[in-house]
């Protein structure tokens, strides 16, 4: 197993494991990646098996203290010097779940963030996860007034340093 970050070249893999993890309604499209990828390919954190890629983490980094659904689509928003890096997605195929790849990215996500010297890492997930992601080290801030995506609930979480 290899981790790096991303590419342009990368963009049909990530869509197409985005598309085997999450509801169409809560997916994000190639051209969602394209923008994301043109403004932070190096906050895109992989894992391949060989050429394929398995698993991923995307997020862009902000000032904003607060995930918004705005961030999702609009790849311009990254401020490289941000004190937030946001994580959007956490990205297993099937087949490649239950074997800590996840959680590989997820810590070399917070890795990476507290080397930049930023003050954290802020995600949502759904009710069923908050408990995944509290054993890094995530806070439960409650349900999202910022982020309704796909027309679920999701908690925000958030690690400071």
């Amino acid at each position: 197993m290899t981790i790096r970050t991303a590419s342009l070249a990368d963009l049909d893999q990530i869509a197409a494991v985005e598309k085997e993890c999450f509801p169409a309604a809560e997916a994000a499209t190639p051209a969602e990646f394209q923008g994301r990828l043109e403004h932070y390919a190096n906050h895109f954190w992989l894992l391949f098996d060989g050429d394929q890629l398995v698993s991923f983490v995307d997020g862009l980094v902000t000032d904003e203290p607060d995930l918004t659904d705005e961030m999702y689509a609009k790849g311009e928003m990254h401020n490289e010097n941000g004190a937030w890096q946001m994580i959007f997605g956490v990205n297993t195929l099937p087949d490649y779940r239950k074997h800590g790849y996840a959680g590989q990215l997820i810590r070399r996500a917070i890795e990476d963030a507290r080397a930049q010297h930023r003050k954290g890492v802020v995600l949502t997930c759904k009710d069923r996860l908050i408990h995944y992601y509290a054993s890094f080290g995530f806070k439960d801030e409650g349900i999202s007034e910022k982020s309704v995506h796909g027309g679920v609930v999701w908690h925000q979480m958030r690690l400071t340093f």
